[in-house]
């Protein structure tokens, strides 16, 4: 008896955000979008994850109007969205009545499929999105956030599937976001599934270790009804099996999709010129590379991780990273690495590492996630961790949300006349800071996306610009062609600036000392510190707050910044007891490693 299996196609939203940062504009989508109607997928993924943020932070979009602009386009195709539970498609747990609103209002804008997970599998963290989801009438598909630890096994897979098909859910997923589902691993894992609980199963797995077409084809063989894939031009490494790939495999067989290959090769063809427009966010990271069978690191955790380092100057150390991530994780109780964990764990390891020393510096997300405000971690955490980050405060032992008051109210007369709509002022809640900037600016007309630079013709030069992009020069010396890439650039120190080279492919670590004062000035006017009064960070970054304020007594330890770098905030402490004679610094303000933040005399 033949089984036909369904698809859906991550063009529009996991595929560029794994291979290029999620820059893909709304303009590149709907000329295609005809086509990519008549295929029959069952779904095209094209809405949440990191694409919400990045319409707003980098495209100056307005991802609501995107939604509604391609539900316009593709009126015969279901839309998806990926969404994080309770924390939505931002970074922290919402209260209950900004999970309901926003549902609500993907949903009437045009999502229909609902992909519903939670960063520690912790159940509880899906109650309220999957009812405000049934509410709308929309599907609601429970998701395993897959990961290989001790603690997660096929039985306590198969028991948070029932849980989810209990509370209401239409199908179960599995996502592999990092790539680590094995052949036969996904087959004893979905044949568990199929025989436990009644839900339809979906598969969703990276390509990063060159797995995942085996992976879909053993889930396949073992019961699963639908299959992520991406549209060859974008797929492979650390995106997705490529769709014509896997309809070809499976056409003639009793697994056929249905799918017209010839048609989808036009689409891919298409693809392929629209991915040459965005050369300068091109991951580095796409070919196989089994390592995350042991670091665990999603593909687009490892692009923007590589990204960061970069801007940090520290590019050189991403395998010290990728080392400490697995010890970073069995310390927490081995959370899934999936958003917003991949970049807890991932920063306060970059942490360890520029530090030398192991949680010298913990980040206020890693204390959050210590002290339960994320949920339940899946296995023991390090107790001497725990008390060293929290101290003696309880540890949340209920729903996150349940301590949470309602939001709406306020979040309305906090944007106030800036948010035109309901869909304002969620814009607003998911990212208070950037959401704010994109409303101004677009109440003065003056939204500026970042520019795209034209592809470099051979033997030309390619300008910097955008997001972790190499500045490409093409050197002749004495009649020999070199290729040089400046890949990352050092803070400035004693006179002395860092640059990290790629010279013909070979990476390369260059120190400049400038020939004169002027030359070596920085453009910050702060002073180096040089006595225990004086506050500085480790790292750069920007000012989150100004905890206290000139004349104020401190004692040694009390926090008196916070800074945020690579999405995660940290807390500056005084070194010494005393007096604020001095502060340096302002919310939002720039700074860099040793300058002199604040004062204090002791």
């Amino acid at each position: 008896m033949s089984k036909k299996i369904f698809v859906t196609d991550t063009i529009l939203r996991d595929a560029h955000q794994s291979l290029l940062a999620t820059r893909m504009r709304t303009e590149d989508m709907l000329p295609i979008c005809d086509k990519l109607d008549k295929v029959g997928y069952w779904s095209l993924e094209v809405w949440g994850g990191a694409t919400f943020d990045a319409c707003v932070r980098f495209l100056k979009e307005d991802p609501w109007e995107r939604l509604r602009k391609l539900r316009a386009a593709l009126p015969n195709t279901r839309l998806q969205m990926l969404l994080r539970g309770q924390n939505l498609l931002g970074y922290r747990h919402y209260s209950d009545d900004v999970v309901k609103a926003f549902v609500a209002k993907a949903a009437v804008n045009g999502i229909d499929v609902f992909r519903i997970f939670d960063a520690m599998n912790d159940v509880r963290n899906l109650r309220v999105a999957i009812e405000a989801v049934k509410a709308a009438g929309k599907h609601a598909q429970g998701t395993i956030a897959y990961t290989t630890s001790p603690v997660h096994t096929i039985q306590a897979f198969v028991a948070q599937a029932k849980q989810m098909e209990s509370m209401g859910c239409d199908s179960v997923a599995i996502k592999d976001m990092a790539g680590l589902l094995t052949p036969y691993a996904t087959g004893e894992l979905v044949k568990a599934l199929k025989a436990e609980q009644s839900l339809p199963v979906f598969v969703h797995s990276h390509d990063t270790a060159g797995l995942a077409a085996m992976c879909q084809l053993k889930a396949i063989e073992n019961g699963a009804d639908h299959i992520d894939t991406a549209i060859s031009s974008f797929a492979w490494g650390t995106s997705h099996p490529g769709t014509e790939s896997m309809v070809a495999a499976l056409k003639g067989s009793e697994f056929d999709t249905g799918l017209d290959l010839e048609l989808l090769q036009e689409i891919g063809l298409y693809f392929y010129a629209v991915r040459k427009k965005y050369h300068q966010f091109e991951s580095q990271f796409t070919a196989v590379d089994t390592r995350v069978q042991v670091n665990q690191v999603p593909g687009g955790m490892i692009s923007n991780l590589a990204n960061q380092l970069k801007e940090q100057g520290a590019l050189n150390r991403m395998n010290e990273v990728l080392a400490e991530i697995p010890r970073v994780r069995h310390d927490l109780g081995y959370p899934p690495l999936v958003t917003p964990t991949s970049q807890i764990v991932g920063t306060q390891a970059f942490f360890n590492v520029l530090a030398g020393e192991r949680y010298k510096t913990i980040t206020n997300e890693v204390k959050l996630y210590l002290q339960g405000g994320y949920g339940k971690a899946p296995g023991e955490v390090d107790e001497k961790l725990r008390r060293q980050a929290i101290g003696s405060e309880d540890v949340i032992d209920v729903r996150p949300a349940d301590l949470l008051k309602p939001e709406m109210t306020k979040l309305r007369a906090d944007i106030g006349a800036l948010a035109k709509s309901e869909e304002d002022v969620l814009t607003y809640a998911m990212f208070p800071d950037i959401g704010r900037k994109f409303l101004e600016e677009r109440e003065a007309g003056t939204l500026t996306p970042e520019v795209l630079l034209p592809i470099p013709e051979a033997g030309g030069v390619a300008s910097a610009g955008g997001e972790g992009v190499p500045t490409e020069f093409v050197i002749d010396v004495h009649g020999e062609t070199y290729r040089v890439d400046i890949t990352g650039v050092g803070v400035k120190s004693e006179g002395k600036r860092h640059f990290y080279l790629s010279i013909d492919g070979m990476p390369e670590e260059v120190v400049f000392e400038p020939l004169n004062e002027f030359v070596g000035g920085g453009s910050s006017k702060r002073k180096q510190a040089s006595a225990p009064g004086h506050v500085s960070t480790t790292m750069p970054g920007n000012i989150v707050d100004v905890l206290v304020k000139e004349g104020d007594t401190v004692k040694a330890g009390q926090a008196v910044l916070i800074t945020e770098a690579m999405k995660m905030e940290t807390e500056v402490q005084a070194a010494i007891a005393g007096k604020v004679t001095a502060i340096h610094v302002a919310k939002g303000d720039r700074v860099n490693p040793g300058e002199i933040l604040i004062e204090i005399e002791g």
